[in-house]
């Protein structure tokens, strides 16, 4: 299975620097962002997608509807996808990154996760679609740390904990992972 992650357009979370770790609570795409969604889908128009998957969170919705402006793909909403929990929903981003610092793959505040709790929430994910569309060239909308736990399940955890993925970036997956030649 081939799977396109693909971080959520500029939200109003992120111009204004605070954590959005809650679903319910709708923080959407700004001008922005929906510009960012609409060039991306421009970029992604000859994709042969089978299946779109997104989180719960509305700026992710909203995303991927842009992209799938045009199409008809069966859409599955999946909480696997979500932002990482933290528990900090309307705290500034900062007084979370602070707190990670000390041990960024293991830290989780009391109500979150951990990195390496969110890689194996996005493993539980990728093997289910694996097995679900072995031959399915999937596009899903998500955030940025779950996207990184997802790409440090085919690189390293370490690699990827601090690295940074812009509004609208995408990476690609095969999974499972083709090892590499010996």
């Amino acid at each position: 299975m081939k799977i396109t992650l693909i971080r959520h357009g500029e939200s109003e979370a992120n111009v204004g620097h605070f954590i959005n770790d809650d679903p319910t609570r709708p923080v959407h795409l700004t001008a922005k962002g929906i510009a960012q969604a609409e060039a991306l889908t421009v970029a992604l128009h000859d994709e042969p997608y089978t299946h779109a998957y997104v989180s719960e969170f509305p700026r992710a919705q909203e995303t991927l509807a842009i992209l799938l402006r045009g199409r008809t793909l069966p859409l599955h909403i999946d909480p696997r996808l979500n932002e990482r929990k933290s528990g900090m929903d309307g705290q500034p981003v900062d007084a979370f990154n602070d707190q990670v610092k000390c041990d960024p793959l293991h830290f989780k505040t009391p109500m979150g996760e951990s990195f390496l709790e969110q890689m194996e929430r996005l493993r539980d994910l990728l093997d289910e679609l694996a097995a679900r569309h072995p031959d399915g060239h999937i596009v899903a909308v998500s955030h940025e740390n779950p996207i990184l736990a997802a790409q440090g399940l085919t690189t390293s955890a370490a690699a990827v904990v601090f690295a940074h993925m812009p509004n609208c970036g995408r990476i690609e997956l095969t999974w499972p992972p083709i090892p590499a030649p010996v």
